[in-house]
């Protein structure tokens, strides 16, 4: 299991879903992914992906700075 960071701070609305969903396909089942968001609309949209593909995702941190997911791969695709 291994954990990869995605420092996506600035980016906004489409973009931050768009780049967690590319960086999920080459995880292997197990492992996670650590995403850094600024978008509130992030709250919203990467939840809502997680969703869709199947995996288990949690707000780990959430301030007016910046929100932390924590998404595992789970292997179930959509």
């Amino acid at each position: 299991m291994t954990t990869t960071m995605l420092d996506l701070k600035g980016l906004k609305c489409p973009l931050p879903a768009l780049k967690t969903r590319k960086a999920l396909k080459p995880l292997k089942p197990g492992d996670r992914l650590e995403v850094h968001c600024t978008d509130p609309l992030s709250v919203i949209d990467i939840p809502n992906l997680i969703r869709e593909t199947g995996d288990k995702v949690e707000i780990s941190e959430r301030s007016e700075q910046r929100i932390v997911f924590l998404i595992e791969k789970l292997g179930a695709a959509a």
